[in-house]
């Protein structure tokens, strides 16, 4: 299984084990892992699952796409860095991936 680290801004860090082809969302949902809420359960409907990925892991992932881009133009913290974790799916090709929560998700 894929690990996935979630950071706070505060620097707290916590590591998840997420399922093959799971979303980085659903992994952190089923751990209960504060700071992402995922209202709309991962329908890229939202933008209460966005996370930031550092410069050295964006590559690796796929470009986010239409759908996801326009949920982020709602987020009040977007930066370049912005990337909804109900569209990161966990593969071999993320295994070590740290992500960094907003401070909020509104």
């Amino acid at each position: 299984m894929p690990r996935v680290t979630f950071a706070t801004a505060a620097g707290q860090e916590t590591t998840l084990d997420i399922a093959e082809g799971a979303s980085v969302m659903e992994g952190a949902v089923a751990a209960h892992l504060p700071g992402i809420e995922a209202e709309c359960g991962g329908a890229c409907a939202c933008a209460t699952c966005m996370v930031y990925v550092p410069a050295e892991w964006r590559d690796r992932l796929p470009p986010p796409g239409g759908n996801e881009a326009d949920m982020l133009d709602y987020h009040p913290h977007v930066t370049d860095a912005s990337r909804l974790s109900c569209q990161i799916r966990a593969t071999a090709a993320i295994d070590g991936l740290l992500v960094v929560l907003p401070p909020s998700q509104r």
